[in-house]
């Protein structure tokens, strides 16, 4: 079953995190095509995926994505099944008091290239300054990780450092790009 439509983007539309799309959320990561880009180095069963996104506290907000044919409908491509999924986007470390938080995504690869994942977070974005009042999104994306920093680049992020040498990954220190994105530049 469907979660309501939380939130509407161009072409998706995003919904709560419900038990039943850890077992999505749990292919994905574990794909390793999908796992090359983030910083999960040990396989992800759904029951952790389930506590992560469904059972987590007010610092943490979980979205799944699904691809709509027409934005205003409210029903996802194919009548709302499951198949419709087409990634996540998180905001983590929600901190009230500094105003600021970091957003997280992933996508199915079969996906990649539509443009969802820049109207996912482009929702997000939107959705963290204007409904939950922050003042600063951030994020991490691993220097090789160009398609992710592209992504923040058509957003409106700025790349404001580099961690270097900041991680293991695929047999190699790599650094990783950190960017931001203030109300103000919104």
């Amino acid at each position: 079953m469907t979660a309501p439509v939380f939130m509407r983007g161009d072409g998706v539309t995003l919904h709560p995190t419900e038990a039943a799309d850890a077992d999505f959320a749990a292919r994905l990561v574990n794909d390793p095509r999908v796992r090359h880009g983030l910083s999960i180095a040990v396989p992800k069963r759904a029951e952790e995926e389930r506590e992560f996104r469904v059972e987590s506290d007010d610092d943490v907000v979980t979205f799944v994505v699904r691809a709509v044919d027409d934005p205003a409908a409210a029903e996802p491509v194919a009548g709302g099944d499951e198949d419709d999924r087409v990634g996540v986007v998180d905001l983590v470390n929600v901190d009230q008091q500094f105003g600021n938080a970091e957003i997280g995504y992933f996508f199915d690869p079969d996906a990649w290239g539509n443009g969802y994942a820049t109207a996912a977070v482009e929702r997000v974005v939107e959705y963290a300054f204007s409904e939950r009042r922050l003042h600063k999104v951030y994020a991490r994306v691993f220097a090789f990780n160009e398609g992710s920093a592209r992504v923040l680049e058509k957003v409106g992020f700025e790349r404001e450092g580099v961690l270097r040498e900041d991680a293991y990954m695929h047999g190699d220190y790599v650094d990783t790009y950190r960017y931001g994105l203030l109300e103000s530049e919104w």
